[in-house]
């Protein structure tokens, strides 16, 4: 590894990809944007380099925030679990609490599926109580007809979840080394969330167990492909975790992309002395909101991610399928946006790659928010005329003058950003509202207005600010590791 190497930051976006890297010894800085290949996010890093002139030999730190988790479980391309439980309790994740998700909907199911069907579902015979004491120990035999059971399931992943194993671990350590040595990932609970709450600590380990293969096959690649670098992965709370430690626990990568920018806005407030912070990461395909406290931001160890119980440290960010590429479609309730994206192919309109549907950014575009002389990533040149045409079919339908159809896609977006960081305890009339992603600072002029912000703070190169934060990134958030118990899983670079 180079003594005095590149220092370098990613984050991949649904759209772009943006680096920043700093030469130590000379203070030299080198950002790029380039645009995100979506099937292939190491491809994004590779191409990413290249453009900064880089080579991986040179670089001696690789911090890196991804959405690969995140959009794993959004968009439910997880890999089948078999689960292990305590015998009687094998169905709590069908059980699981009595709250609906649409209170007055009765014709929608109460909640979403249960992620393991009863077919993959193994009981075994153990019992620990809630002091830890062990009143049923499982037999060898118990435990390999428990293995038998699971390699018959065609699965490479078992996630293990017994009854109160977080004041005892004992059975599911045992149960964990045998699955070890038959399959290649095993997510047990102890080890994800050593809580009580049945329900919630197994959806957790199911979850993570879920998205194992994924985290470890991109890691594995990933790290090949930056051979002597150190590489560091941004963890969901804020801080940073080896790429060793990230793929035993891989849903803490959920988030991990935005968390830095949220990180990275903290900062600048805790810099500025700002007290009540409301950040707005309007990216391609989401926007996220987060309140910033006394410099530092929410941390949420109970949360929820595409609709499944997810409790781990996370910084408190509400999301909303409303980005820049999101959609903008005509409805019986008006113009709605999002959640479906155009992506990064073929993009919005005004990219010209081909879009033809109507988009966020096709609004700001048209209302010349946007530079049309500027290349977007080194390669794309905004095409009004596309993004004009785009929208012509939506004011056609509702009959409305251009200024008015191109005003109520970007407002669309931005007021419900604003609205979903609109909490009982933290009113949305805050003191200051920061703006740190790509499209953030075009929507927050709007919204500072309308929602009553006392000061806007804008980034000039947003996207680049949460990538270069990546660098600077450390274990800002152990303290929350160590206050469930756990073991250590942030780590400074």
């Amino acid at each position: 590894m180079p003594k005095d190497g590149w220092q370098v930051g990613i984050d991949i976006g649904g759209t772009f990809t943006d680096l920043v890297a700093v030469l130590p010894s000379t203070g030299d800085v080198r950002s790029i944007k380039v645009p995100t290949q979506r099937n292939d996010p190491v491809a994004s890093i590779r191409a990413a380099l290249a453009a900064a002139d880089l080579s991986a030999e040179c670089v001696d730190d690789l911090v890196h925030g991804t959405t690969l988790v995140t959009n794993a479980i959004v968009e439910d391309r997880v890999e089948p679990v078999a689960l292990v439980a305590t015998e009687g309790f094998e169905d709590v994740l069908d059980i699981g609490r009595a709250g609906r998700q649409h209170l007055y909907r009765l014709d929608l199911l109460p909640r979403r599926e249960a992620q393991v069907p009863p077919e993959r579902r193994i009981a075994l015979a153990e019992r620990v109580d809630f002091t830890g004491a062990a009143v049923l120990t499982p037999d060898t035999a118990a435990i390999d007809e428990a293995v038998m059971q699971a390699k018959a399931m065609g699965v490479e992943s078992i996630a293990v979840s017994l009854l109160h194993a977080y004041a005892n671990a004992d059975h599911e350590r045992a149960i964990g080394a045998a699955l070890a040595k038959a399959f290649p990932f095993v997510s047990l609970s102890h080890e994800v969330n050593p809580e009580t709450r049945e329900f919630e600590r197994t959806a957790t380990t199911v979850l993570n167990a879920s998205v194992m293969p994924i985290a470890a096959r991109y890691l594995d690649r990933l790290q090949r492909e930056v051979k002597g670098a150190r590489l560091h992965v941004m963890h969901s709370a804020g801080g940073m975790a080896s790429p060793e430690a990230a793929a035993k626990r891989p849903l803490s990568m959920a988030l991990s992309g935005p968390a830095a920018g949220i990180s990275a806005a903290a900062s600048v407030a805790a810099s500025l002395g700002l007290e009540k912070v409301l950040t707005f990461d309007m990216g391609g395909t989401t926007t996220d909101v987060c309140l910033i406290l006394n410099g530092a931001a929410e941390i949420s160890t109970d949360s929820k991610l595409a609709g499944r119980p997810v409790r781990q440290p996370m910084v408190a960010v509400e999301s909303i399928g409303a980005g820049g590429g999101s959609l903008v479609t005509l409805g019986t309730g008006g113009l709605s946006i999002g959640p479906q994206s155009a992506g990064a192919e073929p993009g919005p309109a005004a990219y010209g790659r081909g879009g033809t549907r109507a988009t966020v950014t096709d609004a700001n575009a048209v209302l010349g928010y946007l530079d049309p002389t500027r290349r977007l990533g080194g390669a794309i040149t905004l095409d009004v005329a596309a993004a004009e045409a785009a929208l012509a079919p939506l004011a056609a339908r509702l009959g409305v003058a251009r200024r008015q159809r191109r005003d109520g896609a970007g407002a669309g977006a931005g007021y419900r950003g604003t609205r979903r960081g609109r909490t009982p305890m933290h009113p949305p009339r805050l003191r200051r509202r920061g703006a740190h992603a790509c499209r953030g600072p075009c929507a927050r002029v709007r919204h500072r207005r309308d929602r009553g912000a006392a000061l806007l703070l804008g980034l000039l190169r947003p996207g680049l600010h949460r990538g270069r934060h990546e660098l600077h990134a450390a274990a800002i958030r152990a303290d929350a590791e160590h206050r469930l118990g756990r073991e250590p899983f942030c780590h400074a670079a």
